[in-house]
């Protein structure tokens, strides 16, 4: 399932290819057409991700898009379809000189700001979305001290943080040396503020890179370009149909079961908590407070 940068890199991508433009609306697989046609010829005012779901507004109609497992919305320069892809696509936008193509999305539908406003109250705080990044940390421990499900499990809860998957989720607990089966209302306050901390700091150049970097050299290296400049060009490239492959494809526990903790020797673990597989050290993961 594509992590929160996924999501916010696409509603940019979408914002500086087909923002402020009339856009031909369609739906080749059919099963959007009646709503299609109600899109086609409007303005795409702005596009916006909160966690996992994108929002693009079309002046008082809102699409509503969460890709699911398996869903992929890619924006590329016309012409479009892509032969290689022959699989119609369920939505389709197409602008000047770009065509965004919807394929698999768990939802697809049209909503009012009622509607918005029901999903996003649902929703933990967004380390992406710029006013949850001063109170998020708050927030969310208003949750997470209560809990008696695990801190592996409460971080991909939507409810109580918004965006994060399940790599960020193996990668942080390791960064941090913390032990991923700490009940949440064990968990030290400071250490939780940590964990914050490194996801404000990581997704953003998951949004610039199309990758997530966990690794210290690698993200040193990634902010270091976010900083002078040197990523826009990689970023304003990607089209959201693959993985950005600037930086090799590498994790400390992520799939990496039985192999040798990079940190200490011992070998990684696996085990489904919260529907998904969590990687982890169980020698270098011991941590439930500061």
């Amino acid at each position: 399932m594509p992590e929160g940068h996924t999501i916010h890199a696409l509603a940019a991508r979408l914002n500086r290819t087909l923002g402020g433009q009339p856009i031909a609306v369609s739906s080749p697989q059919g099963r959007f057409a009646a709503d299609a046609a109600v899109l086609d010829g409007r303005t795409l005012d702005v596009a916006q991700a909160r966690g996992k779901h994108l929002f693009v507004d079309f002046a008082d109609l809102i699409l509503h898009v969460h890709l699911g497992l398996i869903g992929s919305f890619h924006v590329k320069h016309q012409p479009l379809p892509d032969a290689a892809n022959p699989s119609p696509p369920r939505l389709r936008l197409a602008g000047r000189t770009h065509v965004a193509e919807l394929r698999g999305p768990m939802i697809c539908a049209l909503v009012d700001e009622e509607g918005r406003q029901a999903v996003l109250d649902k929703l933990g705080p967004d380390p992406l979305h710029r006013p949850d990044v001063a109170t998020g940390a708050d927030r969310a421990w208003l949750r997470i001290s209560k809990s008696r499900k695990t801190i592996a499990e409460l971080l991909l809860d939507q409810s109580v943080l918004a965006g994060v998957g399940n790599v960020y989720r193996c990668e942080v607990l390791f960064r941090h040396r913390v032990d991923p089966l700490t009940p949440g209302r064990e968990l030290g306050r400071r250490l939780w503020e940590e964990i914050w901390d490194d996801v404000v700091t990581l997704l953003p150049l998951g949004v610039a890179f199309s990758q997530i970097l966990t690794l210290q050299d690698q993200v040193d290296a990634a902010a270091e370009m976010v900083a002078d400049g040197s990523s826009l060009a990689i970023t304003e490239s990607l089209t959201g149909e693959r993985l950005g492959d600037h930086f090799d494809r590498r994790f400390h526990t992520y799939q990496r079961t039985g192999e040798a903790c990079d940190r200490c020797g011992r070998r990684i673990r696996d085990v489904v908590i919260g529907g998904r597989t969590l990687y982890w050290c169980p020698g270098c993961q011991r941590r439930r407070k500061r």
